[in-house]
């Protein structure tokens, strides 16, 4: 298991590797409580600032769960609810970080790998990649939670189409839909991953977390109705700050600010 997934951190970013390219880096059941425990553990660490999550090779991201987990985890609607409170935990520990969450992605991207790219805040694909939940030619579902990220991603018609299908879209075709943000070159997709997690290292830790906060809110109630007096307050805080004098003198000044997130 310490080598099925990869962590390395430096200079302010945490890459995240799935280490399985000969299962097309398909994640277990054990994978998905070690995710948790990574995702939990980056969200912690005060020196990581971004964290990059990706595939090892150039043939796949993810292919997602396991199928050789089925047999074990899988193989009656009471197994599959413990199974999903692991890939659930999972999915719900990446999306709770509040630094910037880069997938970087080539290849398949597939299933749970989809899905748990999904969690994440930017998708950056390479040309060769593709993307599908082909869960129809399996004859399993998707959770509540999965159907919410993948329908405020790309709408309720596109998330059809994904599902219904159970087609494998092209990196094209995946970004027309609003599927990943942003595809490059195989050769090229590193740089521009690493350049952006680069640019956003250096930001007010305050501001990406609690942007990600007000992001979450707005998609949970979109009519904002009922909110709490911190929830009102939550735009404003950042104003009693020290990053935000750091940020107007270093602005005034016209030198880099130098954040550290309090």
């Amino acid at each position: 298991m310490p080598d099925d997934i990869l962590l390395d951190r430096t200079d302010g970013i945490a890459t995240v590797t799935f280490n399985r390219p000969d299962q097309r880096n398909a994640i277990d059941y054990h994978g998905w409580l070690e995710l948790r425990r990574i995702a939990i553990d980056l969200d912690h660490d005060d020196s990581v600032r971004v964290a990059v999550f990706t595939g090892a090779g150039d043939r796949a991201f993810s292919a997602g769960a396991d199928i050789k987990d089925f047999e074990s985890y899988r193989d009656n609607s009471e197994k599959a609810q413990v199974y999903a409170e692991a890939f659930d935990g999972a999915m719900d520990a990446i999306e709770a970080v509040s630094k910037p969450t880069v997938c970087l992605i080539k290849g398949f991207c597939v299933g749970g790998g989809c899905e748990m790219s999904m969690a994440c805040d930017i998708r950056i694909a390479a040309d060769n990649s593709r993307f599908g939940i082909p869960v129809a030619r399996l004859g399993i579902l998707v959770g509540y939670r999965e159907m919410r990220r993948l329908i405020n991603l790309v709408g309720p018609g596109n998330a059809s189409y994904i599902l219904l299908s159970a087609r494998l879209l092209d990196s094209a075709e995946a970004l027309r839909i609003g599927l990943v943000n942003q595809v490059a070159p195989l050769a090229d997709v590193d740089d521009s991953v690493y350049d952006l997690a680069g640019e956003m290292a250096p930001l007010a830790p305050l501001s990406q977390a609690r942007h990600k906060r007000i992001r979450q809110l707005v998609l949970e109630n979109p009519a904002l109705a009922g909110l709490t007096p911190e929830q009102r307050l939550l735009p404003f805080t950042n104003f009693d700050s020290e990053d935000f004098h750091e940020g107007r003198s270093a602005f005034v000044e016209r030198r880099q600010p130098r954040f550290r997130g309090r």
